[in-house]
């Protein structure tokens, strides 16, 4: 195929991409109960179920601070278009999220042609790989680190006389933003795996500097999260784990290469 005929190909798949996303996004708008209601306000309440489990073994812990039974936020719109513009918002993000596997499966259509048949052997399961960490990064930025970044800002006051009201704006975009941001991150291994084929990375360089990894997780967690200790642990923790896990996807690409 010539550059053009490269470039036909690459806009109809973009164009299948957008559609699909509009297609999503329609969906999530026309179902706004479930959106607001079931999934993006739901983790502000103490009966959500991570606030109810962590509650629970507060008790059995002796540690009353785990319990967030006291939680009940009240969340404000101070502009005229907010609720509506929120509303799009919302509902753009979630079509982008539910849309993914189809849009990974796109940008795989489009590589595919180009790779050797060894290539395409070890790269069999790659969309459902990606789209599979990319929902467990979500569900766990949404489970584990939103609900104690809602709790430790909308609960934090620097005096009795000072009453939190949270805006909806502020309120959606740390609950989007951390959820988002987390699901990106858990890519670390499928980004390793690419890198290690090229050559640019290799499972010496990634045990070598393990410790100064640490280090630049650390900070990843400070930047991703708001600036409260414990979610920057939930974060750090699964992070850890996904680079070990990329240390042995690292040493199974270059033995295959070796063979």
């Amino acid at each position: 195929m010539s550059f053009w005929d490269h470039l036909e190909e690459l806009r109809w798949h973009l164009i299948r991409i957008l559609i699909a996303i509009a297609v999503s996004t329609t969906f999530a708008f026309l179902n706004r109960e479930i959106i607001f209601d079931g999934i993006i306000l739901a983790p502000k309440d103490s009966n959500f179920i991570t606030n109810r489990l962590l509650c629970r073994l507060g008790d059995f812990l002796s540690i009353p601070t785990l319990c967030m039974d006291q939680l009940h936020l009240k969340i404000i719109n101070i502009n005229l278009s907010g609720q509506f513009l929120t509303h799009m918002y919302i509902s753009f993000f979630a079509g982008l999220i539910i849309a993914t596997p189809y849009v990974i499966w796109e940008i795989w259509r489009f590589i595919k042609p180009a790779l050797h048949p060894k290539e395409k052997k070890h790269s069999r399961g790659a969309v459902a790989i990606i789209s599979l960490l990319f929902f467990l990064g979500i569900l766990c930025g949404y489970y584990l680190i939103v609900p104690f970044s809602v709790n430790f800002f909308g609960t934090y006051q620097v005096s009795p006389n000072v009453e939190n009201q949270i805006t909806l704006s502020s309120y959606i975009n740390t609950v989007v933003s951390l959820s988002f941001s987390v699901g990106v991150v858990f890519e670390l291994p499928v980004l390793v795996f690419f890198l290690a084929k090229v050559g640019i990375l290799t499972p010496r360089f990634l045990i070598v500097n393990r410790k100064y990894m640490l280090i630049v997780i650390l900070i990843i967690a400070a930047i991703i999260t708001p600036p409260d200790v414990v979610s920057q642990i939930l974060v750090t923790i699964p992070m850890l784990i996904l680079y070990e896990f990329s240390i042995l996807i690292a040493k199974k690409v270059t033995a295959n290469k070796i063979e």
